[in-house]
């Protein structure tokens, strides 16, 4: 079983995981640009120093953020289970309710990711829901997370996690499948913005 998570990002959904993770019985290392500004009183450090520590790594930065983070430690990322949480909204507002994406429909965040550290084994991951519900949600029904990557195993190692946090997954495939995953934000945040609705998530169901 993979134990030590390194969770990088010092914002809510950085806060939420890593809290998960330690109740969860996983070890977890903290990493910011500056990590003095963490309010985490378990281990943290660097961006560097955490992705070098962990067995799986979270990337929970801003989506302006995540390529150029993902560049700077693709040393210490290499080989190891990627988990991308990330989603690449825009630095403009929403236009009636809907985020503005950097990146085009034919084009994802994590695409990009991948290609700038082709050993790394990206999954996406936790994009689609509020922090408030990614660990263990009360909900009406267990609720569905998306997921997608390259490499089957690390699939496996994000299942096993999101098992425990009390989802259920489905395998949308390969990294080009981030591309309507990423978009399921947009979906997500339109009740959000549109009527102050952010206490929901996705399910997928099936004829009986």
């Amino acid at each position: 079983m993979t134990n030590k998570i390194a969770v990088l990002g010092s914002g809510a959904v950085g806060d939420t995981l890593a809290n998960g993770f330690v109740k969860h019985g996983y070890s977890v290392m903290r990493g910011s640009r500056d990590p003095n500004k963490l309010k985490w009183s378990g281990e943290k450090g660097t961006f560097e120093q955490a992705a070098a520590w962990g067995e799986v790594v979270v990337i929970a930065v801003k989506g302006t953020a995540a390529e150029p983070l993902v560049k700077s430690i693709a040393s210490q990322l290499a080989g190891k289970v990627v988990i991308d949480t990330n989603n690449p909204i825009g630095d403009v507002p929403p236009t009636n309710g809907v985020l503005n994406y950097f990146t085009g429909p034919n084009d994802s965040l994590m695409e990009r990711l991948q290609k700038a550290v082709p050993t790394a084994k990206f999954v996406k991951a936790f994009n689609s829901v509020g922090n408030a519900l990614m660990v263990n949600p009360n909900t009406s029904a267990m609720p569905t997370m998306f997921i997608c990557g390259n490499d089957a195993g690390a699939k496996d190692t994000a299942r096993e996690i999101l098992t425990k946090f009390g989802w259920e997954t489905c395998d949308c495939g390969s990294v080009e499948a981030a591309r309507p995953i990423e978009a399921l934000c947009q979906l997500w945040c339109i009740p959000g913005f549109v009527r102050n609705d952010w206490a929901h998530a996705f399910k997928m169901v099936y004829p009986v």
